[in-house]
């Protein structure tokens, strides 16, 4: 941990730190794939999806750099390299061959869905930590994932 001036206690920052490095490599990955289903989607719904995952690719790198700059605001490191997200991700691979447009609209819903899961589930433990900031941008991030989650299964229905 880096020296800071942040008076929470070390235990609570480190702790906040590793929930914050699970967060970002599940964003990254999750970024990753959005950006697979970007380039490769095929179908009669080619046009709004292409542009529609790009949004979503969008959002996530926002997300991204919130949760990876929390973690070095705690006097921590943001384990943010592309090997770094694959080796700690927890989103299951983007399925080979998912081009059809209906297909990776649910792709991406299953894992957009898990990532947001996990988040809430943290939130609880950052506020239980005593560490509302964390927890706020939990919620923030939370609160992104369910919309963009709402705008997939649009689709599927």
């Amino acid at each position: 941990m880096n020296a800071t001036r942040n008076d929470l206690p070390q235990a609570t920052r480190e702790q906040m730190v590793e929930l914050l490095n699970r967060h970002l490599a599940d964003l990254t990955d999750l970024y990753t794939q959005t950006k697979h289903a970007h380039w490769n989607v095929r179908g009669a719904e080619f046009a709004a999806l292409h542009k529609l995952y790009d949004e979503l690719a969008e959002a996530l790198e926002g997300y991204i750099d919130d949760v990876a700059e929390r973690a070095v605001q705690l006097g921590g490191e943001a384990c943010g390299t592309v090997r770094m997200a694959a080796a700690s991700s927890r989103l299951p691979e983007y399925p080979s061959g998912h081009y059809d447009a209906l297909a990776s609209v649910a792709a991406l819903a299953d894992r957009y869905a898990l990532a947001a899961k996990h988040v809430r589930a943290d939130i609880d433990v950052a506020t239980n930590a005593g560490d509302q900031d964390t927890a706020d941008l939990l919620i923030e991030v939370s609160r992104g994932l369910d919309k963009w989650l709402w705008f997939l299964e649009a689709h599927l229905r």
